[in-house]
C-alpha cells in the first residue's frame, strides 16, 4: 500500500506579521495546520513535551493508558525566525521547521538533543477489522556516534540499540516498553499500543506502529540518565516500596504438586540454617486444565491449604502464588466472563486439555473492561488473599498466544480491536490487581513478580522477570544488556530465573557439575538484580539438592544468599531511593560514567546502586565436558581463572573481596575462583552492612556495621520503616545521612529524619574504613576503625 506522507509546512501568524497559515497559541505551547495534518506540541513540563499529529480533521480524544501527569502551567516563550518558530522554556527549546515540518529540541544554549528527519511522519490508511484507520510512522535523525537504550526487555546480545531492528509485541521472553534514552541525557516515549517496530540504520531510526489514529510521542530531557527517569515516572508514575521480605531470597519450582512439598521446603531451609524469605506455589494448584486459574485449591494435593499457609508463615517466611490472565471453561470465572463478552478466542496456554489431545477450553480474559477486571480481583480476594497469601506471580501477562493467527488481532475488546491494544495488556491486567487491593487494604504491600510490561507499570508494585529461557551461558550473557534496557525504560524492578528455565542442555539436570558451574554464576549475578529468585523446570535447585555443606555448589551459593541479606539494609535504602527519588537498581555505566564513552557499549558490566561495579562471570572456567548435553563433565581446579574488569575513570575504585585500591580508567584481570565474581566499590561510597540472619526482619538493625570506602567524599541515606504497609506514604518512617569527609576522615551521622512504630531510639553503629586488612567480604566484621552510639542527634566522628 502506497504511503501518504504528510509534510509539515508551516505558515504561522505572529505579531503584525501576516503568513498565508498561522498557528494558535495554547496554554502549553501550539497547535499547527499543516498540509494535510494537524500538528500540537504541548509542553507538560518545562522538560516535557507532548508531540501530537494527526490527518487533517481527525478530532482523536485520546486518552493516554500509561500518561497519569497532567500539564502543567509553564512559561513560554514563542516566536518566529525566519521558517523557524521557536517554543522555549526555562529547560529546553522545541524548533519547528515550517517549511519541512520537522521538529527539533535543543537545550538552552543552542545544542541539538534530538530531531525528527524532513518529511518523517507517515500516515498509511489502514482497514482494522472493519475499522478504517491508519498505520502511523515517525522518523528520526541521531548523531553518528550516539548510543540509544531502552525499549524494554528484548533479550539482546548489546546494550546500545543502534543499527538493530526490533518487533515490538508483547509475547514470552519479550517486553516491549518503547521508551528510549541517549547519553546525550534525552529519551523518548511513542505512546502507541499496537504491534510496532524499531529500526535504526545509518539513514534515520523509526517507530512504525500498526495501528494509530494519531503519531504521539513525549520528548523528555533531564540533562542525564538519572533526571532522564525522573521525567519518565513524572509521567507515567512513581514506583512504590516492596517490603522488606521482598528483597530476601525466593526459592520456586516448577511445580511443587502438594501442600507437604512446599512445607518441606521452608522446613528444610530453617534446618539448614540457609536463609529463605519466600516459597512461590506455581501453577496446577487448581487441578486439571478444565479448571485453569480457578484461584482456589482445587487439586487434592492441597487438601488443607490454611495448613500449609499457617505453617509457612510461623516459620517466618512468605508465600508467592501463581496466577494467570486466563481461564479453564470449568470455572466460576470463565462462566461470568463469557457472559459477559470478556473472553478471547484464540489459542492459549495450555492448548489441550490435562489428559488426551482434546483442546483445552482456556481462553484469554478481557483485561481492557474495568468490569472484567474487577471480576478478576473480587475472584482472588475471595480464593486467596482470604487465605492470607503474600504475594502474586502474575504469570503469562503478555498474555499467551499459541498458533498465532492474524485474524486473532481483529478480536474486539473493551478498547478497540486486540490489535490496537495488544501491549498494553500487561499494564491493565497488573494494574487492575494493584488498584483493587489497594482500596481495601493498606496493611500488605503489593509484590507483583510479572513476565510482561509495558510504560508505566511501575506504579503497580510489579517485577518484571526475563521468563522462560534456557539454561545455557549465551543466554545469561543476554540477560545483562538485557535487564539494563528494561531499567532504562524507568521499570526499576527485574530479574531472571537462576539458572535458567527450560534445563534441556544439561544432561542430569541439577546434579550435573557443568550445570552446577552455570547455576552458581548465575546466582552471583542474582545476588545483585532487584529480586534474588530461584527456579526452574526439569530439576529441584533447593540448596541441598546441590549438595551439601563443604561442596563447592552449596557452599557458595549459600555465601551469595548471607551476603544478599548482609547487604538488605543498603538494598532496601536504595528501593527507597527508587521510590522517593526516581532511583535506579540495575544501572548502564553510562548512567554514573557518562563521560567516559568507553563504558557506552560496555555490555557486561553494570552498576548496583550507586556503590557497586558488577562483573558477572559469563563463561565456563572450571568445568568441561566434549559430550553431547554436557556429559561426563570434568572438574579442574588446579589453575585459577580470571575476569576483565573495565573500572571506568573518573574515580578510584575499591576490590569488595581484598580491599585493594585501584584507580578508574584502566582494564584490571580479576582472580575468579569458583566462590568470587568480581565486585568494585566506588571510592566514597557508604554501605550499610547487616546482621546474619535466617530471614529479613529476624533481627533488628541496631548494630550495623557501616563500610567506608576512602578515597573520596561520600554520602548515603539509611532508609528504614515499619516494613510491609503503607503507613510510608503518610510519614511513617525514618532517615540517617551518612557523609564522609575524605581529606579529613571524619564521618558525619545526621540527626534522624523522620519516626515509626517501634523504631530503634538507641543504637550502635560499627564503622570500618575499608583497606586490604579490614572491612572487607561477605562475611561481617569483628574489627572495627570505630564504634559510636547514637540516639537520633547529629555526631561527627573522626576516623
Amino acid at each position: 500500500m502506497q504511503k501518504i506522507i504528510f509534510v509539515l509546512l508551516c505558515v504561522v501568524f505572529y505579531g503584525n506579521t501576516v503568513k498565508s497559515q498561522e498557528f494558535k497559541k495554547t496554554d502549553t505551547g501550539i497547535k499547527v495546520n499543516v498540509q494535510s495534518m494537524d500538528v500540537e506540541i504541548q509542553f507538560f513540563s518545562p522538560n516535557i513535551v507532548r508531540v501530537f499529529k494527526t490527518p487533517e480533521k481527525v478530532n482523536v480524544k485520546k486518552e493516554s493508558l500509561s500518561v497519569i501527569k497532567s500539564p502543567e502551567k509553564v512559561y513560554l516563550d514563542i516566536k518566529q525566525t525566519g521558517n523557524t518558530a521557536f517554543i522555549q522554556s526555562e529547560s529546553l527549546i522545541v524548533q519547528m521547521n515550517i517549511e519541512t515540518g520537522k521538529i527539533s529540541f535543543t537545550d538552552q544554549l543552542g545544542k541539538q538533543l534530538f530531531t525528527e528527519k524532513d518529511y518523517g511522519a507517515q500516515f498509511t490508511p489502514f482497514n482494522d477489522a472493519g475499522n478504517e484507520t491508519y498505520s502511523v510512522r515517525q522518523a528520526f535523525l541521531l548523531d553518528k556516534d550516539e548510543a540509544i537504550y531502552g525499549l524494554g526487555q528484548q533479550q539482546v546480545d548489546e546494550l546500545n540499540q543502534r543499527n538493530h531492528k526490533h518487533f515490538m509485541r508483547q509475547r514470552a521472553l519479550y517486553a516491549s516498553v518503547p521508551i528510549i534514552q541517549s547519553p546525550k541525557g534525552y529519551g523518548m516515549f511513542w505512546d502507541n499500543y499496537s504491534p510496532t517496530t524499531y529500526i535504526d540504520n545509518p539513514q534515520e531510526m523509526s517507530f512504525d506502529s500498526e495501528v494509530g489514529e494519531c503519531i504521539d510521542y513525549y520528548f523528555m530531557y533531564g540533562e542525564n540518565s538519572d533526571g532522564v527517569i525522573a521525567q519518565i515516572r513524572d509521567l507515567t508514575g512513581q514506583a512504590p516500596m516492596f517490603p522488606l521480605w521482598a528483597f530476601g531470597f525466593f526459592q520456586s519450582r516448577e511445580r511443587y504438586k502438594s501442600q507437604e512439598e512446599i512445607m518441606e521446603v521452608v522446613d528444610k531451609y530453617r534446618e539448614l540454617g540457609v536463609p529463605l524469605d519466600c516459597v512461590i506455589q506455581d501453577w496446577q494448584y487448581w487441578g486439571p486444565n478444565s479448571n485453569w486459574n480457578s484461584m482456589n485449591f482445587d487439586n487434592p494435593a492441597f487438601p488443607e491449604p490454611q495448613k500449609m499457609i499457617d505453617h509457612v508463615h510461623k516459620k517466618n517466611a512468605k508465600m508467592m502464588i501463581s496466577i494467570w490472565a486466563n481461564f479453564g471453561p470449568d470455572t466460576d470465572q470463565y462462566k461470568e466472563l463469557e457472559k459477559m463478552n470478556a473472553l478471547f478466542d484464540f489459542t492459549t496456554w495450555p492448548p489441550k486439555a490435562s489428559t488426551g489431545s482434546n483442546p483445552s477450553g482456556v481462553k484469554v480474559y478481557d483485561a481492557y473492561n474495568p468490569q472484567a477486571r474487577n471480576l478478576y480481583w473480587d475472584y482472588l480476594n475471595k480464593g486467596l488473599l482470604s487465605k492470607n497469601i503474600d504475594a502474586w506471580w502474575t504469570d503469562s501477562t503478555e498474555p499467551d498466544h499459541v498458533n498465532v493467527l492474524e485474524k486473532d488481532f481483529d478480536i474486539p475488546t473493551a478498547m478497540g480491536t486486540y490489535r490496537s491494544v495488544v501491549n498494553a495488556f500487561p499494564l491493565l491486567t497488573n494494574g487492575g490487581i494493584y488498584t483493587n487491593q489497594r482500596s481495601v487494604t493498606s496493611d500488605k504491600r503489593l509484590y507483583l513478580l510479572t513476565r510482561c510490561a509495558f510504560a508505566g507499570q511501575q506504579r503497580y508494585g510489579t517485577n518484571t522477570w526475563s521468563g522462560d529461557i534456557r539454561s545455557t551461558w549465551e543466554v545469561l550473557k543476554k540477560q545483562i544488556p538485557t535487564g539494563l534496557n528494561f531499567s532504562i525504560t524507568g521499570i526499576p524492578y527485574w530479574n531472571t530465573d537462576i539458572g535458567g528455565f527450560f534445563l534441556r542442555d544439561y544432561e542430569g539436570g541439577v546434579s550435573n557439575k557443568a550445570y552446577q558451574e552455570l547455576y552458581i554464576r548465575w546466582f552471583q549475578y542474582a545476588t545483585f538484580t532487584p529480586m534474588q529468585r530461584s527456579h526452574g523446570s526439569r530439576t529441584h535447585k533447593e540448596i541441598y539438592n546441590l549438595g551439601q555443606k563443604g561442596d563447592w555448589p552449596y557452599d557458595t551459593e549459600e555465601k551469595y544468599i548471607n551476603l544478599r541479606y548482609a547487604l538488605l539494609p543498603y538494598i532496601y535504602s536504595t528501593g527507597w531511593q527508587v521510590t522517593s527519588n526516581a532511583g535506579t537498581f540495575l544501572r548502564p555505566l553510562f548512567m554514573d560514567f557518562n563521560n567516559d564513552t568507553k563504558v557506552h557499549n560496555i555490555n557486561n558490566q553494570y552498576m548496583f546502586g550507586k556503590a557497586f561495579l558488577v562483573t558477572p562471570v559469563t563463561d565456563p572456567m572450571y568445568v568441561s565436558s566434549t559430550e553431547k548435553k554436557w556429559a561426563n563433565p570434568k572438574e579442574n581446579f588446579s589453575t585459577e581463572k580470571t575476569q576483565n574488569v573495565y573500572l571506568p575513570k573518573g574515580t578510584k575504585w575499591i576490590d569488595f573481596w581484598t580491599g585493594e585500591t585501584f584507580n578508574g580508567g584502566q582494564t584490571v584481570k580479576k582472580a575468579t575462583p569458583i566462590d568470587i565474581m568480581p565486585l568494585y566499590v566506588r571510592a566514597g561510597s557508604i554501605v550499610p552492612f547487616g546482621p546474619k540472619v535466617q530471614y529479613s526482619t529476624e533481627k533488628k538493625w541496631d548494630n550495623l556495621e557501616v563500610r567506608i570506602y576512602p578515597g573520596a567524599n561520600g554520602e548515603f541515606v539509611l532508609y528504614e520503616d515499619e516494613n510491609d504497609n503503607y503507613n510510608y506514604e503518610n510519614g511513617a518512617y525514618s532517615t540517617i545521612k551518612f557523609a564522609w569527609n575524605d581529606a579529613n576522615r571524619t564521618l558525619t551521622i545526621a540527626t534522624r529524619e523522620g519516626k515509626f512504630h517501634k523504631m530503634l531510639n538507641l543504637r550502635k553503629f560499627n564503622i570500618v574504613v575499608v583497606d586490604i586488612q579490614n572491612g572487607t567480604g561477605s562475611v561481617q566484621s569483628t574489627k572495627f576503625t570505630k564504634t559510636v552510639s547514637y540516639n537520633g542527634k547529629e555526631k561527627t566522628i573522626k576516623l
